[in-house]
């Protein structure tokens, strides 16, 4: 395997944000929570390939009672995220637990799983599996697929009964070299995803993982999908590029440059088709404005 010095195994910084075993705090108020160390696949790419099955030495092994102390002990935590490997590997009585036992923390709001099992394994979605998500409501989903391809009518059945369980689901996807680094490929895998009720949502560059260099694309061929997209189909289909800062420094989006200009006067911007408007920026309010204003009280 060919190693570039700028690769990483941990590129994204998880070990350093790790207050307790398998618990990842990066951002203020969420938490990543590995609970196992199984994956459905074995991607190249994976940013968490040093631990998934141990296969490089990691020695992780999940600790529940650790990650779930910690999350009950810091109110901040109102967003937290399954992953791992795989959470839809784990048997249904373990999820059960989990899930009920997150769902018991008052500051908890919201929980997602990141999960390929969809894809890889959509006879996983059981309906017994589904009731689980139902009791503990809302759970959502974001899937892992990177090419249409993946798109079965086994994947779509799978989706369609989460959709039915009330889960909302969203896609992540990696650009990957060859795979899907085409505007049309991304087109028609984007299409296909809301055709099975999954919104694309993240579009990532590939990180500096180990032994990735012949997946990673240059950025700007990222940028150049986005702008294809935008305005040649529907806003849902349109996922955010992001770039996992190397180091640790979080998913920063990454856009194609639509402002040209902005001032105290104007914003300058362009759309779709390259025309360029204007539209004004106003400092104060004019005296019609203040004539009209409403009452403070009313404003409260």
């Amino acid at each position: 395997m060919s190693v570039s010095p700028q690769e990483l195994k941990d590129p994204c910084g998880e070990d350093g944000h790790m207050p307790v075993p398998g618990l990842v705090h990066r951002y203020p108020d969420r938490v990543l929570f590995l609970v196992t160390d199984r994956c459905a696949a074995y991607c190249r790419y994976c940013t968490r390939s040093r631990l998934v099955s141990n296969s490089q030495g990691y020695d992780f092994h999940p600790e529940f009672e650790q990650g779930l102390k910690y999350i009950e002990e810091h109110p901040e935590v109102r967003d937290v995220l399954l992953s791992g490997g795989d959470p839809l590997l784990l048997a249904d009585r373990k999820l059960d637990y989990l899930l009920g036992r997150l769902r018991a923390i008052k500051h908890v709001e919201f929980i997602r799983i990141g999960s390929r099992i969809p894809i890889f394994l959509p006879q996983r979605i059981t309906p017994e599996l589904c009731k689980i998500f139902e009791k503990h409501e809302p759970i959502w989903i974001s899937i892992h697929a990177n090419h249409p391809r993946e798109c079965t009518a086994e994947v779509k059945e799978a989706c369609d009964r989460l959709a039915r369980a009330g889960v909302p689901l969203g896609n992540q996807s990696v650009l990957l070299k060859g795979v899907n680094d085409d505007a049309e490929v991304m087109k028609s895998l984007v299409h296909r995803l809301l055709q099975m009720r999954v919104r694309p949502y993240y579009l990532y560059q590939c990180d500096l993982i180990t032994g990735s260099a012949h997946l990673r694309v240059d950025p700007r061929k990222g940028l150049e999908i986005i702008e294809k997209l935008r305005g040649h189909t529907t806003g849902y289909a349109i996922p955010q590029f992001v770039i996992d800062a190397p180091g640790g420094g979080g998913k920063v989006p990454i856009n194609p440059e639509y402002v040209q200009s902005i001032d105290d006067e104007e914003i300058v911007f362009r759309n779709y088709e390259g025309r360029i408007f204007r539209y004004p920026v106003r400092s104060e309010p004019s005296e019609l404005d203040k004539s009209i204003a409403l009452p403070a009280e009313l404003l409260v």
